[in-house]
């Protein structure tokens, strides 16, 4: 690490610049950072936009629409707001069918198992077949068209539609049938005039 000072009038400070060997020893490939300014910002603007789940769930807020005009804007509505309660509920879903499908589980684990070992020997020296340099890269499309059988095999496919199609359902289920805050004031303004 090498230190260097700084100074432009009333601006001082000390910036540390990283070696660039130094830096990059010990991380592999497949070491995750979020170093990406986007997806750190998406991820915090998910957290952020979790609405309470006693909130979602509210069994009074739910009710069958009269007619099928409301439900378009009714389901926009709730998309944007619970979007990201509705990214839970596909990840639950996701982790329910991987967790339920002993097969997929084991391919998952064989593929990232591949990856982990791929960062681990290209960490001490490049792997070479028959006098070729394999880059990362090659190794990790290798391991990709090795491990597409075993996927396969175990039923990624239809996991995959399983996951997409259960999603849309409940997503659309809920979204259309919980009412938004101007058609909750609607009802009790009508509930109100009854009584």
């Amino acid at each position: 690490m090498t230190d260097t000072k700084l100074d432009f009038g009333n601006i001082a400070g000390d910036i540390d610049i990283p070696d660039k060997q130094s830096s990059l020893k010990g991380k592999g490939i497949m070491s995750l950072s979020l170093s990406n300014v986007s997806a750190r910002e998406w991820i915090s603007k998910t957290r952020e936009g979790i609405k309470p789940w006693g909130e979602f769930i509210s069994t009074s807020r739910f009710k069958v629409p009269k007619s099928v005009k409301p439900v378009p804007g009714r389901v926009m509505k709730n998309i944007e707001h619970f979007q990201s309660n509705y990214m839970f509920v596909f990840l639950g879903l996701v982790l329910f069918c991987v967790l339920t499908s002993p097969m997929l589980l084991v391919a998952i684990a064989a593929c990232l198992g591949a990856c982990y070992i791929i960062s681990l020997k290209n960490a001490e020296n490049k792997l070479k077949i028959l006098g070729k340099e394999l880059s990362v890269g090659q190794q990790y499309a290798v391991v990709g068209v090795c491990s597409f059988p075993l996927f396969w095999l175990a039923g990624a496919g239809s996991a995959v539609f399983w996951i997409i199609g259960a999603s849309f359902f409940f997503i659309m289920l809920h979204a259309s049938m919980y009412m938004t805050p101007d058609e909750q004031e609607a009802v009790e303004l009508e509930m109100d005039e009854v009584v």
